[in-house]
């Protein structure tokens, strides 16, 4: 159940809107940043708030590659594998990716942590190989530099859950 804050906000953003339809995909952002992925709950909530049917956000959140519909770990890693990234080895992001955290592109570490998924494009072809996390650009690629940006957020992360 929503906070009636949330719903209070979300009524007025596609009120404020010409068609309620318009604002579909930033309810269901707005929606899997408080449960942390769009369950049947939220698809619920929101086609309730949108006056659509569960079917059609279903159709829309398969669309976009950042709405999550099962849960994702707290730091969602997009690998991209255009055809610019494929020609930079992207491959190899992926495999370092895999090895560092013991995870299967598509899966989450048993922790929780991240999840680790391939994009299409994230526009950063000049600075291929590339990545997000959190929707946060990583380009030019190298292990080395991989390890820094998962040794960061796992110290993150661990100062997060002692405070």
């Amino acid at each position: 159940m929503l906070p009636d804050e949330l719903k209070k906000l979300l009524s007025e953003r596609i009120a404020s809107a010409e068609d309620p339809r318009e604002q579909a995909v930033d309810a269901m952002f707005e929606l899997q940043s408080y449960y942390g992925y769009m369950s049947d709950e939220a698809m619920t909530e929101a086609s309730g708030l949108l006056g659509m049917t569960p079917l059609e956000l279903e159709e829309l959140a398969t669309f976009y590659d950042h709405i999550y519909r099962e849960p994702v770990g707290r730091y969602v890693i997009h690998v991209c594998d255009s055809a610019i990234c494929w020609m930079h080895d992207h491959l190899s992001v992926v495999d370092h990716i895999r090895s560092q955290l013991n995870v299967e592109v598509g899966g989450t570490t048993a922790d929780g942590l991240f999840t680790l998924l391939p994009v299409c494009c994230i526009g950063y072809c000049d600075r291929a190989p590339a990545m997000t996390i959190n929707r946060r650009v990583f380009g030019r690629l190298t292990p080395e530099k991989i390890d820094r940006i998962l040794t960061r957020l796992k110290d993150q992360a661990q100062f997060a859950e002692t405070e």
